[in-house]
């Protein structure tokens, strides 16, 4: 898979843990530790979604790559499909014990073992329902566009992103950024979002289409 689609989704498992101590000390922080009960409040009562997305990235040398866009769907506990459809078509199914990366372009599958594949990532925050603080370093951050943030840093040092910042309104994600080990920095923008949506298994079945190559990791 391009780096540009696995960026967005290589590093979130989903779960918040209580916020921090000093965040009502500082002024702003306050706002950021909001953000941290809305994570909360959406890992604890969204149990499934689906939802439109917008991607871009930024090269450490400030170089922009062609934004993407397209629709996700997920429910919990790891399951999830992503799927861009500009400017060319990718997709990203998990069915809870696997998760399959097809690209059209390439002919090619790659499947891995859920835990393998978003363990400690941006998609296990979203998508997961463990415990965030037992994977990620957690702090608030000041309000800024319209929403509430807070980052996460992950404690393994093997996690391929350096940080993920996640800005929350009305108790859901809005926008994600996140940095990675190559110093780019990829934001996902989340809309349309359908909270407990009825969705169905289909939606999270994958079969590898006819004459692909199928890799194993």
């Amino acid at each position: 898979m391009r780096n540009r689609l696995s960026a967005a989704l290589r590093g979130t498992r989903l779960g918040l843990a209580a916020l921090l101590a000093s965040a009502a000390l500082l002024p702003g922080l306050s706002l950021a530790a909001d953000a941290q009960a809305q994570l909360r409040a959406f890992v604890d009562t969204v149990k499934s979604a689906t939802g439109n997305f917008t991607q871009s990235t930024v090269g450490a040398q400030g170089r922009t790559q062609p934004a993407q866009s397209g629709t996700f769907a997920f429910q919990r506990p790891g399951k999830f499909r992503w799927g861009v459809q500009r400017p060319y078509e990718q997709l990203i199914v998990s069915d809870g014990k696997q998760v399959y990366q097809y690209d059209p372009d390439l002919a090619q599958v790659t499947e891995r073992k859920v835990d393998q594949a978003i363990g400690t990532s941006p998609a296990a925050i979203l998508f997961g329902s463990g415990n965030l603080e037992q994977a990620f370093n957690v702090a608030p951050l000041p309000d800024r566009d319209g929403m509430q943030w807070l980052r996460a840093k992950p404690r393994n040092a093997d996690a391929g992103f350096s940080q993920v910042d996640i800005g929350l309104k009305d108790n859901l994600p809005a926008r994600v950024e996140l940095l990675d080990s190559f110093g780019q920095t990829t934001r996902v923008e989340l809309s349309g979002i359908a909270a407990n949506a009825a969705i169905g298994a289909e939606t999270f079945q994958f079969s590898a289409p006819k004459g692909v190559d199928v890799v194993k990791m």
